[in-house]
């Protein structure tokens, strides 16, 4: 949009700018001096930048709407599927996002904040943001780290219900989990496990977790589970890391903004459209489309910023042709 001639404000709630690139993706994986490169280059050509800004709680989105000629919405989809079981409110029970923003801080302004550093980290869920927490927890130094997984352990060939061209469902080992294997000698994941409650000491801190294994049937094609008789054990834990995945964007400037959003709470938008059910309000992203890749947050920035490039010449062009009219 900057490069069209148009004049850009980025309005960020962190310290810095760069979203998850800056705070969500360990720096290990992504070297934080490449996302300043470009948000400097950014800045060098003419885009403005507002850090500490939460739209919907120190900025006003209506101010946003009166000020600005469109806005879009690319907050991301940062609102973390909780585990609302007994215990949770103990110290030491996290979100996943929380201990990869604080380990990026402490690296970038050496800031104290949540360190794994001689702690037996526990991390419930797998993917991405899963294994990131492993990794991490490694290099602070944990004393030991377990991933819970509640569904059971994928086979190491497609099996016959997962064929081409559909994304193999397969056993696979991710960086932290050769991290954990080289440190410790074994795969930090444990299959079929389910979390019952966090258990605390005198001082409110964690000190272990109630679990329970599971087992899968699959019937008429649907898969159940139920609880294995028997099977509770107790887990010890001075750090959880909830990594379940995210239920969609935060809410609160949405709502302000009043746009619609799916079944799913994403941002709605029109199909091949990035145009939102508000005058000039579009959407990119994550918001958008739900959690996903970097290179689909890129994309979708591209095409959204063709769409709205295209929207204000032709807003303009009628602008000017009422004015020769009059």
């Amino acid at each position: 949009l900057n490069s069209a001639g148009h004049l850009v404000t980025v309005y960020e709630r962190e310290d810095r700018i760069g979203g998850l690139l800056t705070y969500g993706i360990p720096n290990m994986k992504l070297d934080k001096r490449l996302v300043e490169r470009r948000v400097d280059k950014m800045a060098e050509e003419g885009v403005e930048f507002v850090t500490g800004a939460h739209i919907g709680v120190t900025h006003s989105a209506a101010d946003l709407l009166s000020s600005f000629d469109a806005v879009l919405l690319a907050t991301g989809a940062t609102w973390p599927r909780d585990l609302s079981i007994e215990g949770r409110q103990l110290e030491g029970v996290h979100f996943a996002m929380d201990f990869l923003t604080d380990s990026t801080k402490s690296l970038l302004s050496k800031r104290g904040g949540i360190s794994a550093a001689g702690k037996r980290v526990v991390v419930i869920g797998g993917g991405d943001t899963g294994n990131d927490c492993i990794g991490t927890s490694v290099r602070q130094g944990a004393a030991s780290v377990t991933n819970f997984e509640l569904l059971p352990q994928p086979p190491r060939e497609r099996a016959a219900d997962n064929p081409w061209p559909q994304y193999p469902r397969v056993y696979r080992i991710d960086y932290g989990h050769e991290e954990v294997i080289s440190r410790w000698g074994k795969d930090p994941r444990i299959y079929s496990i389910s979390a019952k409650r966090f258990l605390g000491n005198s001082r409110g801190h964690l000190c272990g977790i109630e679990t329970v294994r599971v087992q899968w049937t699959r019937e008429a094609g649907h898969w159940s589970m139920e609880e294995v008789e028997g099977s509770k054990e107790v887990v010890e834990a001075d750090l959880v890391f909830l990594a379940m995945g995210f239920l969609g964007p935060e809410n609160k400037v949405i709502e302000e903004l009043g746009v619609r959003q799916g079944p799913r709470s994403n941002v709605e938008t029109g199909e091949g459209s990035y145009r939102t059910s508000v005058e000039k309000v579009f959407a990119a992203g994550d918001c958008r489309r739900g959690q996903s890749l970097v290179v689909w947050g890129i994309n979708e920035g591209r095409m959204a910023a063709s769409e709205m490039d295209t929207w204000l010449r032709n807003k303009q062009a009628a602008c000017d042709q009422s004015r020769l009219i009059n």
